[in-house]
């Protein structure tokens, strides 16, 4: 054998024959981000066998466009008599009938798993949106953890209306990547990107819609400032019209295009005054709960990005917070100034102080409780977000589990009565959140839904709301029929539930008063009970049926 050979031999002896690649820091930042948030969908899922909230309006819909041949509807039956009107972004429906149509599953199933599974997704593009505007993957990889896990992120984009929402955060923040490379770094080959993905935002959601085209006027406003910018960036707009035109034409043709303004003024409507500014950026910060330090972090580090005169971001939460009114839209920046506050300020400040520790393995204590104390703060910041998934917590409206099942097995089992029990012209007034799944369920009308009533008019959002409200939270027989009355609503049947159940996600604990009342009154006839639900036929004239 030649010498060389033996060189060779030796070499491949002791050269490994495989080994994994190192991860570079931006994708181990990534990694433990996307694990972050895949922990909070376990936490969630582990703690949930239906979709938490509300979504049955949504899987109706979906229904009627599966069952008309795949057209748009006109309108949708048994939320309210007669039905709401359909002007909703319909793109996320038609794939709900689509899977639906396609594998057999069980729309429900899709509202609980699906949203989590696109939670952890659109983790992706908001870590490289994060690295793109903060500039270190550490800020990115903090900002997207804390992105991950706030609450008032998690509320919406996990449960069951997280079906429509977490896509169309998906769509926005690749949106948002690509409109910082168009703005900022001036490369006009985004604009079909940008385009493309603001029309699929515009047919998700009309809210995103907002936030969405808000950054890019920021975006140019801040970054470019160009005529040619200002034309290039307009191409994205038309074009994403004109992608929509075949949904917004018949829409217009249907019910014409002031049921957007109409819809527009509800949920708290766009901008809002100085009650706004208190609401969202004042308010927050009082308490004693633990998702005011998400705020805290947020808001100081926005502080101290205007005194380092990086305004990008404070300016971008604030009129996000301002403008759209829905806090999950403030903790896009937010979370990229409270990943700042910890790096840049929290951290080195404890590393600076003179600890004076005899410890002499460790040549810098102070940077090590710096560590310590960043790492405790982050860890935080996931356990609660966890635990807020799970419905561990007692931090959502006024001491009441967080990501609530607004119905359970007894509804489920009630529902199945309705259907199999009572005429389809028959109507329902039903005392709790239940009120959004139970035409969906049971294919029965409720003559009082605030859930789609923004497509009807502003005020009358607005009054259904409020009389949803107040009489799901009816403890007596009295209240029940004041209501009723005065706003004039005759249903055939009352829903009552008799343990523990949700009005607009705030607990309330059964009605042992009211259903007493109702077994004794000359007005109504118990037809139907579980241990969970009572159910009573009225049959007094004012009586629909």
């Amino acid at each position: 054998m030649a010498t060389r050979d033996l060189i060779d031999d030796d070499e491949n002896a002791t050269r490994p024959r495989w080994s994994l690649p190192r991860p570079t820091s931006d994708q181990l930042w990534l990694i433990v981000a996307l694990c972050v948030g895949s922990a909070v969908y376990l936490s969630y899922l582990s703690t949930h066998s239906h979709p938490a909230y509300e979504g049955g309006l949504y899987l109706q819909i979906a229904e009627e466009i599966r069952t008309s041949g795949y057209g748009l509807p006109e309108r949708i039956p048994y939320y309210l008599e007669g039905g709401i009107p359909f002007a909703y972004p319909p793109l996320v429906f038609y794939c709900i009938a689509a899977v639906t149509d396609l594998t057999g599953v069980d729309p429900v199933m899709l509202e609980l798993y699906v949203p989590g599974v696109v939670s952890v997704c659109y983790l992706i593009p908001y870590y490289y949106v994060a690295k793109e505007l903060l500039g270190q993957p550490k800020l990115a990889g903090i900002a997207t953890i804390f992105f991950a896990v706030t609450p008032q992120v998690l509320r919406w984009h996990i449960s069951a209306g997280g079906i429509v929402r977490s896509v169309a955060v998906l769509f926005t923040m690749l949106g948002l990547f690509a409109g910082i490379k168009l703005f900022r770094d001036r490369n006009r080959r985004w604009v079909l990107p940008a385009a493309l993905l603001f029309t699929l935002t515009l047919l998700s959601h009309p809210v995103y819609s907002v936030f969405f085209a808000g950054s890019y006027l920021l975006l140019y406003a801040y970054y470019d400032r160009t005529v040619r910018g200002l034309l290039v960036g307009a191409l994205v707009p038309l074009t994403a019209l004109v992608g929509a035109s075949p949904w917004l034409l018949q829409i217009a043709q249907t019910h014409g295009l002031e049921i957007f303004m109409t819809a527009s003024g509800t949920h708290t409507g766009l901008f809002g005054g100085f009650d706004r500014i208190k609401s969202k950026l004042i308010y927050p910060l009082w308490g004693s709960t633990v998702i005011v330090p998400f705020f805290v972090t947020a808001f100081a580090g926005g502080i101290y990005a205007i005194v380092k005169r990086r305004y990008f971001l404070p300016v971008w939460m604030v009129l996000s917070a301002y403008v759209i009114g829905k806090q999950r839209f403030t903790f896009v920046a937010g979370s990229m100034l409270a990943a700042i506050i910890i790096v840049e300020v929290i951290a080195p400040s404890i590393a600076d102080i003179d600890l004076e520790l005899p410890i002499p393995v460790l040549t810098s204590p102070q940077r090590l409780f710096s560590a310590v104390f960043a790492f405790c703060v982050v860890a935080g910041a996931i356990s609660t977000g966890v635990a807020f998934a799970g419905s561990e917590l007692n931090t959502n409206y006024h001491d009441s589990a967080t990501q609530p099942q607004t119905v359970d097995g007894q509804d489920l089992v009630a529902s199945k009565w309705i259907a199999n029990n009572t005429e389809r012209n028959e109507t329902f007034v039903v005392m709790s959140d239940a009120a959004e799944w139970i035409p969906y369920y049971a294919e029965r009308t409720v003559v009082l839904s605030p859930w789609g009533a923004e497509w009807t008019t502003t005020g009358g959002y607005y009054t259904e709301y409020e009389l949803f409200r107040d009489l799901a939270s009816c403890r007596d027989l009295d209240c029940v029929s004041v209501l009723l009355n005065t706003a004039d609503r005759h249903p055939d049947y009352l829903y009552v539930s008799r343990e523990a159940y949700t009005v607009h996600g705030n607990e309330h604990s059964g009605r042992t008063q009211l259903v007493r009342e109702l077994r004794m009154a000359d007005n109504y006839d118990q037809v139907y009970t579980n241990p969970g639900v009572a159910i009573f036929k009225r049959t007094d004239q004012e009586s629909t049926s």
